[in-house]
């Protein structure tokens, strides 16, 4: 196993070779794009303001479990060595 000191590396080793760390990267930016979209409304609705609420949080929920999969491949990346 190789050992990834710069983070970005492997971000984009994960992304060809992780199923679960792409499939979460890739919901994250579905969530990042329908932000987007909510961000821009100059009068969303209550519903709106919900959805955006709701869309953080899972938003934060995927960035926590996308950066325990990039710890726990840097743990086993430096145990290997």
């Amino acid at each position: 196993m190789e050992f990834y000191s710069d983070t970005e590396a492997l971000k984009q080793h994960l992304m060809a070779h992780d199923d679960q760390y792409a499939a979460l990267v890739s919901e994250h930016k579905q969530y990042d794009e329908r932000l987007k979209e909510l961000s821009s409304l100059s009068y969303p609705s209550a519903e709106e303001q919900m959805e955006e609420s709701t869309l953080k949080k899972k938003k934060l929920f995927l960035k926590d479990q996308m950066e325990s999969i990039i710890r726990r491949y840097k743990q086993q990346s430096a145990v290997g060595q």
